[in-house]
């Protein structure tokens, strides 16, 4: 991946996973928007649910772009069936206005519709930046994400799936594609519907030279971000045989790796630590945590060695 922190401009705040009335959310897209906007964020992606119930919205953000805020156009994908037998959920972010509808009626499998795969390849060679939504909460098997070659990112915070399941979690099926050499970059997101205190909760900051959709898609592409609860990661680099980290004051820095490879550092209110890479040293990638003091995490994007 691309490195954030070295590469020109600036970070912007974004959520990724977002639901309006046009779906099953209870706010319109207007005020979803205003919101986000409202509570200090640049961006963000309405990612309604893309079937035939809701009439296969792929919702026209574009009004409510303004100085300092704009939008991504996108939708969360739904068709075939995962090894648990139900309905593939797969976030497309950056799609055209008129990306072609499958076969999906409802949140139910049907007879003859496209793959979860299909859908996702369908999304990608549209330009659209693609992720796995919330492994934990789909019930998502090793193989079933195996199956979606055509993923940019696996989603590995749901802040409405913690709030409302306590199934948050997607770093389990990430870490086991990492180890099978898949280079995937991992969000966090909030999947708000605002039924709940689902919402502000999980967050991408995306390094592109300017806040407009295109630069933002091209960043997202090319892992030039890192995701977050509220902790900011400045620096994130590999210098021989430790890790440098930059960040916000938190309380532990951890370096991990293949299998259990893992490397903890504990303090006070550190800004920078310098982790050595002790058991993740052959480890052919490498990722960071790091959580302060309230237990909010932030996440780097894998570095490959």
């Amino acid at each position: 991946m691309t490195d954030a922190f070295t590469a020109p401009g600036r970070f912007f705040r974004g959520n990724l996973h977002t639901h309006s009335t046009l779906s099953d959310g209870v706010l319109p897209s207007a005020e979803v928007c205003r919101r986000y906007a409202a509570q200090g964020y640049d961006f963000i992606a309405l990612t309604d649910h893309f079937i035939g119930l809701y009439g296969y919205p792929v919702a026209d953000t574009r009004p409510f772009r303004g100085a300092g805020f704009t939008t991504l156009l996108g939708a969360e994908l739904h068709s075939g069936a995962m090894a648990n037998g139900e309905l593939w959920h797969i976030l497309a972010v950056g799609l055209p206005a008129d990306f072609a509808p499958g076969h999906a009626p409802d949140f139910a499998p049907a007879e003859g519709q496209e793959t979860g795969a299909a859908i996702a390849a369908r999304a990608a060679a549209a330009g659209a930046f693609v992720a796995i939504a919330h492994p934990q909460w789909s019930g998502l098997t090793l193989a079933d994400a195996r199956g979606i070659e055509a993923a940019h990112a696996v989603e590995v915070y749901n802040h409405g799936c913690a709030v409302g399941s306590d199934r948050a979690d997607g770093f389990g099926i990430a870490d086991l594609l990492l180890t099978e050499g898949r280079r995937l970059s991992l969000i966090a997101t909030d999947d708000a519907h605002f039924t709940e205190p689902d919402h502000f909760g999980g967050w991408v900051m995306v390094k592109a030279e300017e806040n407009a959709p295109e630069a933002l898609l091209a960043a997202l592409k090319a892992g030039r971000f890192y995701a977050t609860q509220g902790p900011e990661l400045r620096g994130v680099a590999l210098d021989g045989d430790a890790v440098e980290v930059a960040c916000s004051a938190v309380s532990t820095v951890i370096v991990q790796g293949r299998g259990s490879a893992a490397v903890a550092c504990h303090g006070a209110a550190m800004t920078r630590a310098r982790v050595p890479l002790g058991r993740c040293a052959a480890s052919p990638w490498l990722r960071v945590t790091v959580i302060d003091a309230a237990g909010r995490r932030a996440w780097s994007n894998p570095i490959w060695r």
